[in-house]
């Protein structure tokens, strides 16, 4: 029988796995835009090529999603997560070798296992925190989005600086997944019962969630929020740039805006938990987004970094609202993670159309203006598809 002292270490050595797995699932990707020039360079390999870096784990994400639910229910969550943080640490390896084909191999290895950790991650915490839903999630979304800042930070003096060059900039981050998967051993003795809770739940599902409109409505809201995100990182700097802004300066507005979300995800998903409806939350992330964007289509370089925080402000409380939604549009976990894998991997295909199209918007019109009143429209649909989402109601019905 485990007493009250051991059940308490239990819970905080699992909230430490989260943390740790958390903080492995964005840094591996935002560490390459800094330094894709000194990638570039380092193969002799082409600026399409070179882009194609960034694409390829949001495919990765695209196709893998949808099955992370059906192999985490028969392997368990605790063991297919283990799994995944171990073929991150090899996908991050492999990238790091110095050749053109270990670089594509390796980055699409890192893609597939992330897709794992953003699928079942959410719904393991539904499992596990049931009545701690919002502040877990806030945690989960603070250590991905705080490690992201530092990712972007720090992989351009590492490969400007010392003797590791580009392959130790993408490499250090293999140490960080070695670490979180030691952390996370103790967790892979739970498999059992959560296989156990995962039957049970397969017998009582009464339905399909893709029958359920909410299923595609959260989706697009996925899809959209993930098609701002990765849009306005690739061409931020450039629509700044074309502004009259310096390019090293357009850098830091990147930087400025990717941690001004830090903020709004803890905060966000703890009230969402509080309220059984969460159209407000919808309101005013909608509000800060058009006034950012506003403000981006004036043009004033001198208020730049208020619309970058607008907008940082808006990224975060989106994308952690819409990581709360497949908590609390479910009724299981099983459900939330089926839920999980399909709104990501619509969504993901979505956003990674977003920064081809937007930049092709650009050079067919020869300005930014177009894009940004694209970014404001993407926004209302964002919107609208949020209100729907956040009415109090489920994803099945009651048997």
């Amino acid at each position: 029988m485990e007493t009250i002292k051991e059940r308490k270490g239990s819970i905080l050595l699992l909230i430490i796995g989260i943390i740790f797995v958390s903080s492995t699932l964005r840094a591996p990707l935002t560490s390459v835009g800094p330094i894709i020039s000194y990638i570039r360079d380092g193969l002799a390999i082409s600026n399409v090529l070179a882009g194609f870096v960034t694409t390829i784990p949001l495919l990765a994400f695209a196709v893998i999603s949808p099955f992370a639910p059906k192999i985490a229910r028969r392997f368990g969550m605790e063991l297919t997560l283990f799994y995944a943080i171990l073929l991150l640490a090899a996908g991050i390896i492999i990238r790091s070798l110095g050749a053109t084909a270990f670089l594509l191999i390796g980055t699409s290895l890192i893609g597939i296992a992330i897709a794992f950790g953003n699928v079942l991650l959410p719904s393991l915490i539904k499992l596990k925190f049931p009545l701690q839903v919002g502040l877990l999630t806030a945690i989960f979304t603070v250590s991905m989005n705080l490690s992201a800042g530092i990712g972007a930070g720090i992989s351009y003096p590492i490969a400007e600086s010392t003797i590791y060059g580009w392959q130790g900039a993408l490499g250090c981050w293999a140490i960080f997944a070695i670490i979180a998967s030691i952390i996370w051993i103790p967790q892979i003795k739970k498999r059992k019962e959560m296989t156990e809770s995962q039957i049970e739940t397969k017998i009582d599902k009464p339905k399909s969630i893709l029958a359920s409109p909410l299923t595609w409505t959260i989706t697009l809201c996925m899809g959209f929020q993930s098609l701002i995100f990765y849009t306005t990182a690739a061409w931020i700097p450039d629509i700044l740039q074309s502004q009259g802004m310096e390019a090293d300066q357009s850098g830091w507005m990147l930087s400025i805006m990717q941690f001004a979300q830090l903020p709004m995800t803890f905060i966000t998903p703890i009230i969402a938990g509080r309220l059984k409806d969460q159209r407000i939350l919808v309101v005013v992330y909608t509000a800060l987004y058009l006034i950012g964007f506003s403000g981006l289509l004036v043009g004033s370089n001198s208020l730049a970094i208020v619309w970058m925080i607008f907008l940082g402000l808006a990224g975060g409380a989106s994308f952690s609202l819409v990581m709360m939604f497949f908590s609390l549009r479910s009724r299981t976990p099983m459900e939330a993670a089926e839920l999980s894998g399909t709104a990501q991997s619509i969504g993901y295909l979505l956003a990674a159309v977003g920064p081809v199209f937007f930049g092709y918007i650009h050079d067919a019109t020869g300005s930014w203006h177009t894009s940004i009143i694209l970014f404001i429209v993407t926004v209302v649909l964002l919107f609208f598809s949020g209100m729907h989402a956040s009415r109090d109601r489920y994803v099945t019905e009651e048997t």
